[in-house]
């Protein structure tokens, strides 16, 4: 009999890729998404899709008929910083993401379910730790006292000590990884929504040679990012572990965003020009501390930016192509 893996979040742009990967371990899959998969055209590899509004405890309740060796939740009302940082989808943030734990962790409960792991994320650590762009602090032991940076970073720091209670009292095992912004092909990469790397390299393929696109502040705060395959690999190697308490997934290759724009150029070989604009930005700094992770798991993400970007750019390059075709009544 093969293992029995729930995806909650399935047609997302993680949960996709993760359903793929457990395919080729041999796992039956039930793959959980909203609206099914805009990211993945021919559809998510699984073995069952099922539309779901997890918002609905009922709905939620049908989703888990059985046990499940292991339950992935990575569904969450989320977005990039032109999303999140706004202020003006916090009570829709907050409001569903909620409501999609709590009935997680109850059907958990009530199905026998034995192990979870709960997509957490860098949006977590304080904000009074992330105000020097070239020393951010992101181990875990800063967490607290907390001071998320967003009320979506509110909510996840929730979650992760509802789901740690849950657990305790209700006899299973939760596994929590705090994602360092993961990117990739099949991401997101238009519709306001958007993370930076998919916005900026839909930027980059939209422009032409000399032109300019515009960056968000002055493009000197910093961040990493998680290329998916390592991504991935990291939520299989927490899942299955011993590994009880949180942890980061994140590579620790940090960059300013004007660096990760001349990086996407030089994939891209163009070159253009900057123009500096105000936007929502999110925290100065943010880096992931692989310490904890590299000590309880022998291992942390590897894949260099430079690497990771080359074939999420290429693969965003050709959406735009698409676009424009279309959009020019042109086949594509």
């Amino acid at each position: 009999m093969p293992k029995l893996a729930l995806v909650l979040g399935g047609g997302g742009f993680i949960g996709g890729h993760l359903c793929e990967r457990l395919k080729q371990e041999d796992y039956w899959v039930r793959a959980v998404g909203l609206r099914g998969s805009s990211h993945r055209p021919q559809g998510v590899a699984c073995d069952e899709f099922v539309k779901a509004d997890l918002r609905s405890l009922e709905s939620c309740a049908a989703v888990f008929d059985r046990p499940f060796d292991e339950v992935y939740q990575l569904a969450a009302e989320m977005g990039g910083a032109g999303y999140l940082f706004t202020g003006q989808s916090d009570a829709v943030v907050m409001h569903n993401s909620a409501l999609i734990n709590l009935h997680t962790m109850e059907q958990m409960r009530a199905s026998g379910s034995k192990r979870v792991f709960f997509a957490s994320s860098a949006c977590v650590y304080p904000a009074r730790n992330q105000l020097d762009a070239a020393n951010p602090m992101c181990a875990e032991d800063t967490t607290y006292p907390a001071e998320p940076d967003s009320e979506y970073g509110w909510e996840k720091l929730f979650s992760e000590r509802a789901y740690m209670a849950f657990a305790r009292n209700c006899g299973f095992a939760v596994r929590i990884g705090r994602y360092h912004t993961c990117y990739g092909p099949h991401c997101t990469w238009r519709g306001g929504k958007e993370k930076v790397i998919p916005a900026m390299c839909r930027k980059v393929a939209e422009a032409d040679d000399g032109d300019a696109i515009e960056i968000w502040g002055d493009g000197e705060q910093t961040r990493s990012f998680t290329y998916i395959d390592d991504c991935v690999e990291g939520t299989l190697r927490l899942i299955r572990s011993d590994c009880d308490v949180p942890v980061n997934i994140g590579s620790e290759e940090m960059v300013t965003i004007n660096q990760l724009v001349d990086l996407i150029c030089g994939v891209a070989g163009k070159r253009l020009v900057k123009r500096h604009v105000k936007g929502p930005l999110g925290v100065r700094g943010r880096n992931s501390d692989n310490a904890l992770i590299l000590d309880r798991l022998q291992w942390e993400p590897s894949t260099p930016l430079r690497r990771g970007l080359a074939p999420t750019y290429r693969w965003i390059e050709e959406q735009v192509r698409t676009v424009a075709l279309q959009a020019r009544g042109a086949p594509a």
